[in-house]
């Protein structure tokens, strides 16, 4: 569908990640349709795609969809997709989080609300802001089926967009999970002032932690250290306004988690994660001070000074 030499997609999500990925697809000339139930559009964007509070329409008129909800809503958002879809329609879910009822990848909702099978994952670098500004970026996508992963870059790869690929789908989706709450890290370490070479440290023992974690639930190591691990936590250093450092960054400077939150633009999967990547470390005898020294942080328990402490010990 959708004219000659573009390809139609479906978009589900009206926050700005939903925004960005609609514009992306348009601007490499396909044919997007965002379904929200939000009202209100960027005025920039208002023309440049169909929107609709119709999942029906979104499923006539895409065969592959992406998904950009918070992960708190996805598996009912699912329910509801999986009502008008069928096994021809390929599904990609850009959410960095996992289940919130347990740590099940969202691919893993994705099958089990819908009929589809050939699903995949979003990861990596991109923000929503460059997308929507179109500056260049890279992203990551995870899929076992080549199907998708080949949808996925014939409409949003172009002048202004790389896509990096990849099989290890629970790879991908561990990791953009784990980076997030490795960029609040950043962004609290920052904003107190550790030195460079500490904090570099710091993000290479995070990354390690997170390796283990993901390997455990079943991820192949090396997607910690490709485009959607390694590559996005290099990207956040240099990136002061990712919304997950803010985060980091406001809790150092006093603010309570529920504040901090307030004041996002967007919602940060990372406070409701972190308990349960810790639980999950310790029932797997992972070594996790990092992640659990985050969860100390949000909900108030730590002051600098033993974080500092803590960072320095090594087990």
């Amino acid at each position: 569908m959708g004219e000659r030499g573009s390809l139609a997609v479906g978009v589900l999500g009206g926050g700005r990640w939903g925004l960005a990925l609609a514009a992306a697809v348009t601007r490499n000339g396909h044919s997007a349709m965002l379904y929200s139930r939000r009202h209100e559009l960027a005025p920039n964007l208002a023309g440049a795609f169909t929107r609709t509070t119709e999942l029906k329409a979104v499923a006539a008129h895409a065969r592959l969809i992406l998904l950009a909800v918070p992960s708190s809503v996805l598996r009912d958002v699912a329910r509801a997709l999986g009502d008008v879809t069928n096994g021809s329609h390929l599904l990609v879910h850009g959410i960095r989080g996992l289940s919130a009822e347990g740590l099940t990848p969202l691919s893993q909702v994705l099958r089990e609300e819908t009929p589809c099978r050939r699903v995949g994952a979003l990861g990596g670098p991109a923000l929503a802001d460059d997308l929507l500004e179109g500056l260049p970026s890279v992203i990551a996508v995870a899929s076992p089926f080549a199907e998708v992963t080949d949808a996925v870059r014939a409409v949003l790869e172009g002048p202004r967009m790389r896509v990096s690929v990849s099989r290890d789908l629970v790879g991908l989706e561990w990791a953009s999970a784990l980076n997030g709450v490795l960029c609040v890290a950043l962004g609290y370490a920052r904003a107190i002032g550790i030195p460079a070479a500490l904090l570099g440290g710091v993000m290479v023992r995070g990354l390690h932690e997170a390796a283990r974690i993901a390997v455990a639930a079943g991820a192949d190591e090396r997607s910690l250290f490709e485009l959607a691990g390694v590559g996005d936590l290099l990207a956040a250093m240099g990136q002061d306004d990712r919304p997950e450092c803010r985060l980091g960054a406001a809790l150092a400077n006093g603010a309570t988690l529920a504040d901090a939150l307030a004041d996002s633009p967007v919602r940060i999967e990372a406070p409701t994660l972190v308990p349960r990547v810790v639980a999950f470390a310790r029932r797997h005898r992972v070594d996790a001070t990092l992640f659990e020294s985050i969860e100390s942080v949000f909900v108030g328990t730590l002051d600098r000074e033993t974080l500092v402490a803590r960072l320095m010990q090594r087990r």
